[in-house]
């Protein structure tokens, strides 16, 4: 589990201090904010925020939108503009780009945490990207992000044991904690998109690199004890190359 990182990109220092002031407030790790096209890469390359707050007036010649082509070339992450600047001109350019969030200097906290949850949720919540081959710029993502009390947390596919369904909502099960989301299996395991995680069950799917005992009717994660429905036994146990 990690707590998500949100990456700042603004030239004024007095915006970007209390911007990242209010977010490590509610506890998300912030590093020093950009206030150039060439700190805004170097960040992204090195510090791999899972979100970006955006200026589009920089430093330099080379301004926000231009980040955000970068990101959305090369970086499979969502990101927020805000800007003073909202001219017909700069909205078109910004429409290009699809932000996941967009807000108007000056701004009220509230709006700055509603657009950074919206944008994490919507996020996670998008069909897994498509191959190159298909004309799409995203690479595939191994994580989602789930809110836990206030903020959001970044759980790595890896790091999921297994999943529940219950009516409109799936329990994830890692090693330290569980989560409840609204959901189905089914939109999760799209999500992942993974051929380690397998349904056992109508109401269950497995991380198969964490199953540690299997037969024909059960399997054990961490001891806890998991049904196997007749209809995916034998694709199981054919996944799990037992003959």
């Amino acid at each position: 589990m990690h707590q998500a990182k949100i990456g700042i990109v603004e030239d004024e220092a007095v915006v970007a201090s209390y911007i990242k002031s209010i977010l490590e407030k509610l506890h998300y790790i912030v590093p020093e904010p950009c206030r150039t096209y060439e700190e805004a890469i170097d960040m992204l390359e090195t510090e791999k925020p899972d979100l970006v707050i955006l200026d589009i007036q920089l430093e330099g010649e080379q301004d926000g939108v231009m980040v955000a082509e970068y990101i959305r070339k090369n970086i499979d992450i969502p990101f927020v503009f805000h800007t003073a600047n909202s001219d017909d001109t700069t909205l078109e350019r910004v429409k290009k780009v699809r932000p996941n969030a967009f807000l108007t200097k000056p701004f009220q906290k509230k709006d700055l945490v509603i657009s950074v949850e919206l944008a994490l949720s919507n996020f996670s919540k998008q069909p897994p990207a498509k191959s190159e081959s298909e004309n799409d710029n995203y690479l595939i993502k191994d994580s989602f992000f789930v809110k836990d009390t206030q903020y959001f947390h970044k759980i790595k596919f890896d790091e999921v044991l297994y999943l529940e369904s219950d009516g409109a909502y799936v329990t994830l099960f890692t090693e330290k904690k569980k989560y409840l989301v609204r959901g189905s299996i089914a939109q999760y395991l799209e999500k992942m998109n993974s051929k380690k995680f397998f349904r056992v069950h109508r109401s269950y799917a497995v991380n198969l690199d964490k199953v540690d005992i299997i037969n024909t009717s059960f399997l054990t994660i961490k001891d806890e004890k998991i049904p196997i429905s007749k209809n995916f036994r034998d694709d199981l146990l054919t996944m799990m190359h037992i003959v």
